[in-house]
């Protein structure tokens, strides 16, 4: 049974969520990942929220676990999932199987081109439940997906 959706006029909201090291940009090998923090790509990343008439909440980790555990919330608190998961990305099942509980529309993100790296990070686990991948357009592939995910939770 899928959770019910918000009442009419109630904003739907987003959780954007970033996996382990993603706290590490900026510093994190900017001629990959570019030289913009996490809480630069989350502020824009919400500025369009708010520009579309959406509700935003951006969370990140390095455990495993605890993005189970938002992925399982976002179940009865979101409308949407956003989710960089970093390296988890190429090894997490568990975040699949929270993802596809959680019956939410689902974007999967990442900074670099998956596809033009080592042949390890050409698997993603995440893309089997995504509505849609970005892969390679920096920070503003955040940007894109919220505006994405906003088409998505019209339909």
């Amino acid at each position: 049974m899928a959770p019910a959706s918000p009442a009419p006029g109630q904003a739907r909201s987003i959780l954007i969520l970033n996996g382990p090291n993603l706290n590490m940009l900026g510093t994190r090998q900017p001629e990959i990942y570019g030289a913009e923090t996490l809480q630069d790509l989350m502020a824009a990343a919400g500025r369009r929220a708010t520009e579309l008439g959406l509700l935003s909440e951006a969370r990140q980790s390095n455990h495993e676990g605890d993005l189970v555990t938002w992925i399982q919330q976002a179940r009865k608190e979101f409308d949407g999932i956003i989710i960089n998961p970093g390296a988890l990305t190429h090894t997490s099942v568990a975040i699949l199987d929270a993802l596809t509980l959680a019956e939410k529309p689902v974007i999967e993100i990442h900074l670099s081109n998956i596809h033009q790296r080592e042949e390890f990070r050409h698997h993603s686990y995440v893309s089997k439940i995504a509505k849609g991948v970005l892969a390679g357009f920096g920070g503003h592939g955040y940007v894109m997906a919220v505006e994405a995910m906003a088409r998505i939770l019209k339909k």
